[in-house]
């Protein structure tokens, strides 16, 4: 949790410094796009291969390799004495938290028992709930009080101290996982998926800066080509050692497939509202960057708090409703912050936000935590890294997405000869116009969450973990397709939260005393003495 608040906090957190370190280094307007472009580029293209080392080379040691390289490249960021020394930097420390983020979710995947995994998906919403604010609020703070002559350098300083922490309490508490067949890594695979998350995510990263050049729309259609190269790839890689990259089965799986989708869409309708809320409140209202970043405050302890109930306590009653719930709850505040705007106009205070994004915080607590269990709540161990590769991969092409859609959404309802005087209510009518898209977004995505399953399998009655090596001829675990997992005769992931249909063969489970969930059986637990006893 602490890797994944230190890459939340650093991905906002520098946008606030931005005038400070180009007023320091003497930057240019390019080396100022490379410091948080450099970043989300070298993060977005690591996160599957990632995700797949933890799988081959222990979940353990990459997170700490990752969290380590992390801290390293914090504190080159703070001691860098040039622009060029802070781009490289920057890349470095995208590159090794590419290697960090992913085994969080996959560390939680394989070492938590399904009836536990709540509990700490509802601690990780939090998470992503306070990471999501406190970056901008941090970012001022520590830029306004200027420690020790040192302006913007505290904020990748203030990273020294928690990657510490986190390698001391990672090293001491963390339980080494893998997968539990010997896997290669796919190196073709790593150079496709790279090369096709460049070429789609730079153009849109810098797209609107470049003005959109014909070169941009040809690299994003040439990224397609890439792809679908790579799914052919991956099939044949599949076949020929069963040691791909990306595992193209997990896509078989209902919930993991309609669970990307929703990530995807959510993530587009995320990038789109805090670029523009962030414009609108700076550029739009002219208020400081901590005036602002106290403004959504709010907003982030309604995330939290919602986060922390909402899979412990409301999914495993209402199941699927739950995250529906939440984005109409979304798209409540977004409507109630047009109105709010449209009434106050230009002189609208931070209290009178303070409605719309409780509410809106609330819808979004409801989600980010339930959902990421949903995702995963079906994925076998064995896979947990790349799936956790494939989550995060996925959020940031959505974000990447949105951030280029604001050039359309926003900037495009903008005049691009504006008055001085003008530029603030042009700034918020264009917020306004923003905020339908947006709930356009949110609508989209409420539609598809009906693929999701109706109550995730963990909350299902009698469900639980099941062995997918059973009798001989037993087939694959249902929900989802063989594997050489399977073949192996190995068992399914703890918590992968497979339930037995009616009329299944019954001796698959073990019953959980007389509650509802059940416990996948090792093969020392299927030994002669300890025979698994049949599920009524």
């Amino acid at each position: 949790m602490t890797a994944a608040f230190m890459d939340l906090v650093d991905v906002t957190i520098v946008n606030v410094a931005i005038p400070s370190i180009q007023q320091d280094t003497g930057a240019s307007f390019t080396s100022i796009q490379w410091i948080t472009a450099g970043y989300a580029l070298a993060f977005a293209a690591g996160l599957i291969t990632g995700g797949r080392l933890g799988d081959i080379h222990g979940r353990k040691r990459l997170f700490l390799i990752g969290i380590g390289g992390f801290t390293l490249a914090s504190a080159l960021c703070g001691f860098a004495v040039n622009p060029e020394m802070l781009v490289a930097s920057r890349i470095l420390q995208g590159g090794t938290a590419a290697l960090m983020v992913p085994q969080v979710l996959s560390i939680v995947h394989a070492t938590f028992p399904a009836h536990e995994r709540g509990k700490v998906f509802g601690l990780f919403g939090a998470i992503v709930g306070l990471g999501a604010v406190m970056g901008p609020l941090l970012g001022a703070l520590l830029t306004e009080w200027d420690i020790a002559g040192l302006a913007w350098r505290p904020i990748f300083l203030i990273n020294l101290p928690v990657g510490v922490a986190g390698l001391v309490l990672g090293s001491r508490f963390i339980t080494e996982s893998k997968a539990p067949k010997a896997l290669r890594l796919d190196l073709v695979g790593v150079v496709l998926v790279t090369l096709g998350l460049l070429m789609l995510i730079y153009p849109l990263t810098r797209g609107r800066e470049l003005g959109w050049p014909l070169w941009g729309h040809l690299s994003m259609v040439g990224s397609l080509l890439v792809f679908l190269v790579l799914v052919l790839f991956e099939r044949a890689k599949a076949r020929k050692d069963g040691s791909p990259l990306i595992e193209l089965s997990l896509f078989q799986i209902k919930s993991f497939a309609a669970g990307i989708a929703v990530q995807l869409t959510f993530g587009i309708g995320l990038g789109i509202f805090f670029l523009v809320w962030t414009l609108y409140m700076q550029m739009g209202l002219g208020w400081s960057a901590l005036r602002a970043g106290l403004t959504g405050v709010p907003f982030s302890v309604a995330v939290s708090a919602a986060a922390g109930i909402s899979v412990q306590k409301l999914v495993p009653r209402f199941g699927r409703k739950v995250l529906q719930t939440g984005v109409l709850l979304m798209i409540t505040g977004l409507l109630l912050y047009t109105v709010e705007a449209d009434r106050y106009g230009m002189g609208i205070t931070s209290w009178q936000m303070a409605p719309p994004l409780l509410v809106m915080g609330l819808g979004m607590g409801l989600i980010v935590a339930p959902l990421t269990d949903a995702v995963l709540s079906e994925v076998p161990k064995e896979h947990a890294g790349s799936a956790s590769g494939l989550i995060n991969t996925v959020q940031q092409m959505g974000n990447a997405i949105g951030l280029g859609l604001v050039a359309v959404v926003f900037f495009g309802s903008i005049d691009d000869r504006l008055a001085p005087q003008q530029a603030g209510p042009a700034f918020a009518e264009a917020f306004r116009h923003s905020l339908w898209w947006v709930a356009g977004v949110l609508a989209v995505i409420f539609l598809v969450m009906f693929a999701l399953p109706a109550r995730p399998r963990q909350h299902l009655e009698g469900g639980g973990d099941a062995v997918t090596g059973g009798p001989e001829g037993s087939g694959p675990v249902r929900g989802r397709p063989a594997d050489d997992g399977d073949r192996a005769g190995t068992v399914s992931a703890p918590g992968t939260g497979t339930a037995r249909e009616p009329g299944a063969a019954p001796g698959t489970e073990i019953a959980s005393g007389t509650g509802s969930r059940t416990h996948s059986v090792s093969d020392a637990d299927a030994a002669p003495d300890r025979t698994p006893v049949p599920t009524p």
